[in-house]
């Protein structure tokens, strides 16, 4: 999916352009309003600042409504309910306060996206929940997650970093970008919390998953295949701090 970021905060885009990229998604970044009214490659949805510096993003959201349907959602520093009622009123699909995380304005994507092009009931029941090995079943509209057909109680966040790093099973994930996916964008804090939740899933999903902490850089998640039942690699923490 090609989406058209309009945004002239350099930090703010470059963090939003690297979660959407790893999502798969393919990002054109622009950081006028006139940058964005020129710009000719196609695009399925903007993703558009308000404060920009050569025009008000309201009079941008405006001119590419009047130029087709695609989506429009508004990534915006101002929270006041004037500008966000006036944002759609102008045809802008969404609207996202910052400070947000990248999970957060991919889930609006993909709710505007299905509002777009909904999926017919039977499409959408035979796509059904995401399968990992013989034993764990992912089920991301639902947000549920069985384990040998019996649910398990995740908690959000711990949902959460499941669901990211099983969409690339294998893959080495830094610290750094699991918790700007899983968190937030704008994360500063400690990041011991992420060795809590990943000791918390080793511990629900053992034998179906394993988790292994690689020092100094992050973790990566493991699919259990066939009996084995081997557990996970490392211990509950990670010591990649």
């Amino acid at each position: 999916m090609r989406v058209l970021l309009v945004e002239d905060d350099e930090p703010v885009a470059e963090s939003l352009r690297r979660g959407l990229l790893r999502y798969g998604f393919e990002v054109a970044w622009v950081s006028t309003g006139a940058a964005a009214l020129s710009h000719d490659t196609p695009y399925d949805v903007v993703l558009l600042d308000l404060g920009l510096p050569d025009t008000d993003g309201l009079d941008v959201c405006k001119a590419l409504r009047e130029r087709g349907d695609v989506p429009i959602i508004v990534i915006s520093a101002r929270s006041d309910e004037t500008d966000r009622v006036v944002g759609l009123e102008l045809g802008a699909d969404d609207y996202v306060s910052k400070p947000f995380g990248v999970r957060e304005v991919i889930a609006r994507i993909r709710a505007v996206m299905r509002r777009m092009q909904p999926r017919t009931a039977a499409a959408a029941e035979a796509a059904g929940p995401d399968r990992y090995g013989d034993r764990l079943t992912i089920d991301r509209k639902a947000a549920r997650v069985r384990l040998d057909g019996e649910e398990v109680g995740l908690a959000p966040k711990e949902y959460d970093l499941l669901a990211f790093l099983t969409e690339e099973p294998g893959a080495l994930m830094s610290r750094e970008q699991i918790m700007e996916a899983v968190w937030d964008a704008n994360w500063f804090g400690p990041t011991k919390t992420l060795d809590v939740h990943v000791a918390a899933l080793r511990r629900k999903l053992a034998g179906a998953i394993t988790i292994e902490a690689v020092r100094g850089v992050g973790f990566r998640l493991e699919i259990v295949s066939g009996d084995r039942g081997e557990g996970d690699k490392g211990d509950g923490g990670s010591g990649a701090s």
